[in-house]
């Protein structure tokens, strides 16, 4: 069965078996079950992960540690706190710039309403997901902080209309 035919059956599509190879069975369930929501209290994580909480507890510790879980967040309904648009802009930086990526994606993730960048590859350079009161914040975002930049060569900005957050089990 394909991978699109299994979701549509309701069944959940299988990742990789070395998606996290260092990691058993219970770290992932430990994981995943995080994922879905970080502000479950130790012993009720350790019920339905099925090991003693002391356990739990332990496990939990050594993920933060090892840097596999780097932190808890708040899922924000930006729509509801008065940020009713949200944009990807996709970001070409000019070749001579290359040298200062890693520099660039620094700059551009504490840029106020940035959500995320991606460095990623193709015919673009960055993904930028932000977040914006509205249109008019919008384009201060995009002529404040890119159009403005002599590395930056291009953009393209595409309107967000629905933003679901993934909870992709680890398999």
């Amino acid at each position: 069965m394909s991978e699109q035919n299994a979701k549509s059956a309701g069944q959940r599509a299988v990742l990789p078996k070395n998606l996290l190879g260092s990691l058993d069975d219970i770290d992932k369930k430990i994981v995943d079950a995080l994922v879905r929501d970080g502000r479950q209290p130790n012993n009720a994580l350790a019920a339905r992960v099925g090991i003693a909480a002391s356990t739990c507890l332990a496990r939990t510790r050594s993920l933060i540690d090892r840097g596999i879980i780097r932190g808890f967040r708040a899922d924000i309904d930006y729509s509801a706190a008065g940020a009713d648009l949200q944009a990807v802009i996709f970001v070409r930086v000019r070749p001579a710039a290359r040298p200062g990526l890693m520099a660039m994606t620094e700059r551009l993730a504490n840029e106020p309403g940035v959500l995320n960048v991606f460095f990623i590859a193709g015919a673009y350079d960055f993904l930028i997901h932000i977040v914006a009161s509205n249109t008019e914040g919008l384009r201060t975002f995009v002529a404040g902080n890119l159009s403005t930049d002599a590395d930056i060569e291009s953009t393209q900005t595409s309107v967000v209309f629905e933003h679901l957050a993934g909870q992709a089990p680890l398999g």
